[in-house]
C-alpha cells in the first residue's frame, strides 16, 4: 500500500499515554469518545505508551482504516504529557 499523506488535512497527536495493545477499532473509539474527533476525517492520529519508543498512526484511507505501528531503536520521542489534550500539527 502506498499512499501520499502530504495532503492529509490534520495531523492530531493524542497527548500522554495510550495503551498500545488497542487495535484500530479501541483506537477509534478514543478518537470518537474521549476527544470528539471524526477517526473517518481526512486525519492521522498518533499515539504513544509511556516508554516513547514506539507509536502507532492511525489513518482512513476511505475504504477501510490503516494503522502503522514502529519501535525506535535507539532514541525516544518527545511526547506531550496532558492525557486530556490533542495537537493538530502541520505537515512542518
Amino acid at each position: 500500500m502506498k499512499h501520499d499523506f502530504t495532503s492529509v488535512q490534520n495531523i492530531y497527536i493524542i497527548c500522554g499515554k495510550t495503551y498500545m495493545r488497542k487495535g484500530i477499532d479501541g483506537l477509534a473509539t478514543l478518537i470518537q469518545d474521549s476527544f470528539e474527533l471524526d477517526p473517518y476525517s481526512d486525519s492521522i492520529f498518533l499515539f504513544s505508551e509511556w516508554s516513547k519508543d514506539r507509536y502507532k498512526c492511525l489513518y482512513f484511507d476511505g475504504d477501510g482504516f490503516a494503522m502503522l505501528y514502529k519501535r525506535l531503536d535507539n532514541g525516544k520521542l518527545q511526547w506531550p504529557k496532558d492525557e486530556n489534550e490533542v495537537r493538530n500539527l502541520t505537515q512542518q
